[in-house]
């Protein structure tokens, strides 16, 4: 083969062209020149002045271009994110993708029963031994929002579950800057101390600005936190197109780049070369019944052009699969969960995180993201695409079987099989009769059951006694610091 042509052969997806990318990059530019955003923090008002900002109409601060382009320019492209050992777990950057849980579900589908019922703190519990299993899952993430643990208690209960129960990077919410404190304190314990969670971070704080275009006191406290501690962030807006964005999908883009792009001016200036994720959700509402169309295309275009957008900006992206509209495990879910798996994975998004999501970002269930690993597991062998170098193509073996002969005990499908094809772990490939013959089960059975055995059998590696003994310490603290405030962002 010559040296001239790649022998690597991947399907290759973008949505947007370099002039689409110019454009949605302008008209976000002149947005934020000319309109501006609301800043509730009077910390955030000085600190954008200090850098140039001016005041504009409806209390905004309007973000001359200069300084959102020195921003892109000073956040870093790349982004290593840790296990709890201090092992590298996942790179950020390019089009490298990682797929992981999401969080804060307030309901979810029963494992036993097949009920949906409120999320409690076993359901943290089990996503983390969940997720720590199946290999394609990345990093963990509450999954539930446990509604047996006071209120403000929730998050810091919900990170120790996580961090007890899994070695993976951890993609976790707080409600304040208080709450988050103390789950940085967590996870200082865990590393052994602020300057090794510094160098080796293994934990995502996930913030959000408010559509639309303003930033609140309260994401705004624990944006400037994760800044000033080099815990890295996503700051990524949650635009409802018709509803807190423009209907159109050109419209809703442009004012999501928007208040991302403020939001990591924001975070820069805080503190230049600091770790953020960024990018942005535009997601429809629904017209006939007022819900967030979560498995939509329309959802899944807007990510595709957020990846394309911030791939251009060299900034590590953030994005959202393996989630459905559907309220139960059905084939609804198995639809739109693989298309969504599929989309992300072709866009080269970096951080993918809400795997096994159901009811519009709002029901949890375990038998999902048992199904989703397999989905992860097919689709990253459909994007690794196949190779054709000259013992690939094997002219001396067709030519050794020759017309009329077979393959099957040949070195070459010894040596190659294994790479080349694809295996599944829950999917049939049986045929009819001998499929009966092992119970004739549906792939939603068989998928259930596996989750059921993993939450029986898994042993996730435990914390030394010493860490468990800092963390319940640091529980006992945030029980008396926390019980009764308003902490809520």
């Amino acid at each position: 083969m010559g040296s001239e042509l790649d022998l690597q052969c991947r399907p290759q997806y973008r949505l947007l062209s370099e002039e689409q990318i110019k454009a949605i990059h302008e008209a976000t530019l002149d947005l934020l020149n000319t309109i501006g955003v609301r800043v509730f923090s009077q910390e955030g008002v000085e600190l954008l002045k200090k850098a140039g900002c001016r005041d504009g109409e409806k209390n905004t601060i309007q973000i001359p271009p200069h300084l959102v382009e020195e921003s892109i320019q000073s956040a870093p492209s790349q982004i290593s994110i840790f296990n709890r050992k201090g092992e590298e777990a996942m790179h950020l950057g390019g089009r490298q993708v990682n797929f992981g849980l999401g969080t804060d579900l307030l309901q979810t589908v029963d494992l036993e029963t097949g009920e949906m019922r409120p999320s409690r703190l076993h359901d943290v519990i089990n996503a983390a031994i969940t997720g720590d299993y199946f290999k394609e899952i990345a990093f963990i993430a509450s999954f539930a929002h446990p509604q047996d643990v006071p209120a403000n208690l929730a998050y810091v209960a919900s990170f120790r579950a996580l961090v007890e129960n899994s070695t993976k990077p951890i993609f976790f919410t707080a409600a304040g800057q208080e709450d988050l404190s103390i789950i940085i304190e967590m996870a200082e314990a865990v590393a052994g101390g602020g300057e090794a969670l510094r160098r080796k971070p293994f934990l995502i704080h996930y913030a959000e600005p408010t559509s639309p275009l303003s930033h609140s006191y309260g994401a705004l406290r624990k944006l400037f936190l994760c800044a000033d501690k080099n815990i890295p962030v996503t700051y990524t807006p949650a635009v409802l197109a018709g509803a807190s964005g423009p209907v159109t999908l050109a419209g809703s883009i442009v004012q999501a780049n928007a208040e991302a792009l403020s939001g990591l001016v924001l975070h820069q200036r805080r503190s230049e070369g600091a770790p953020i994720i960024s990018g942005f959700a535009v997601t429809p509402m629904d017209m006939r019944t007022a819900t967030c169309a979560y498995g939509s295309p329309e959802y899944r275009i807007a990510l595709s052009a957020c990846a394309d957008l911030y791939h251009h900006y060299g900034i590590p992206v953030w994005g959202t699969a393996g989630c459905s509209d559907a309220n139960t495990f059905d084939h609804q879910a198995a639809m739109e969960c693989s298309l969504s798996i599929l989309a992300a994975a072709l866009d080269g998004a970096n951080l993918v995180h809400d795997v096994g999501y159901l009811g519009q970002g709002s029901v949890g269930s375990p038998a999902t993201i048992a199904m989703c690993s397999e989905i992860i597991s097919y689709v990253k062998r459909l994007t690794r695409g196949f190779e054709f170098g000259d013992d690939r193509i094997g002219m001396e073996v067709i030519r050794r079987v020759g017309p009329g002969g077979n393959f099957f005990a040949e070195d070459h499908t010894l040596r190659f099989h294994r790479d080349e094809q694809w295996q599944p772990k829950f999917s049939n490939r049986d045929n009819a009769e001998a499929w009966q013959t092992k119970g004739g089960k549906s792939y939603g059975q068989i998928v259930t059951e596996k989750a059921r055995e993993i939450l029986r059998t898994h042993k996730p590696e435990p914390l030394s006694e010493s860490v468990l003994n800092r963390l319940s310490q640091i529980a006992g603290k945030a029980e008396a610091e926390l019980l009764g405030k308003n902490i809520m962002a």
